[in-house]
């Protein structure tokens, strides 16, 4: 089994032989819930690409354990870099979008609040939504062993959106009546991917027009229709394996 992963707020000038003191809510949970012992493996990360893998030296009270590193792994910047824009779902599916774009390897979400959602992030229900998004990523990237979490970014609007499609090196909108499948598309070997990803009720003609003229042409999946808390996953499983980053 891989050791656990847990964040630490940075570790600027941490190498081999240091040793770190891991504290707070993420040492509570090292201690009190996982209860690592002396000896045991664990690695710990900023989320922006480092670590520092070592073993348990010893634990202080119920939240508080000391790390002696043994070595300082990194994750590299991502190439091309994927982002997948996610319009808002009903219900805590959009939590689980992100568990699960984050578990396969996305680099970063955009919530979007397309014409059709039927949920809207408003005032302090928005801002508690964002933030349920972000601590998904964070617990979700710790889940699955990544240095590097997703940035999960301010909620934007279509006009916004499309700014970042014209910025792209290539960009998608995931449509079921896309004439060509993503799983044949021409993709860049470097620089930035955006996949959108529409509501339930889907993406309306305006907003496919917009994205058309910014340079997102509509792409289908396959001949199942997927939810919008799956299709996600499923676009970004399939271009890390095309673009050799599963490889």
């Amino acid at each position: 089994m891989t050791a656990p992963v847990f964040l630490t707020d940075s570790l600027d000038g941490v190498g081999p032989g240091a040793a770190v003191t891991l504290e707070g809510p993420e040492g509570r949970h090292a201690v009190s819930v996982r209860r690592l012992q002396p000896g045991e493996e664990i690695v710990l990360t900023d989320g922006l690409g480092r670590g520092a893998a070592g073993v348990v030296l010893r634990t202080e009270g119920k939240d508080r354990l000391v790390v002696e590193v043994h070595a300082c792994p990194a994750e590299p910047e991502p190439a091309p870099r994927i982002t997948v824009v996610q319009a808002l779902p009903k219900g805590d599916r959009g939590e689980l979008a992100v568990e699960t774009m984050t578990e396969t390897g996305v680099d970063a979400i955009v919530p979007w609040a397309a014409s059709r959602c039927i949920t809207q992030w408003k005032g302090e229900r928005g801002a508690k939504s964002l933030a349920k998004w972000r601590a998904t990523a964070r617990e979700a990237g710790k889940q699955s062993r990544r240095l590097r979490f997703p940035e999960v970014a301010e909620a934007a609007t279509t006009r916004q959106l499309a700014a970042l499609v014209a910025a792209a090196d290539f960009a998608a909108v995931l449509h079921e009546e896309g004439a060509e499948p993503l799983a044949t598309a021409d993709l860049p070997a470097e620089g930035s991917i955006v996949l959108i990803v529409g509501p339930e009720g889907g993406v309306s003609p305006e907003e496919l027009a917009m994205f058309a003229q910014a340079g997102a042409k509509p792409y289908r999946l396959g001949r199942s229709v997927l939810r919008t808390s799956t299709a996600g996953t499923a676009a970004t499983a399939l271009l890390l394996g095309r673009t050799g980053r599963w490889s």
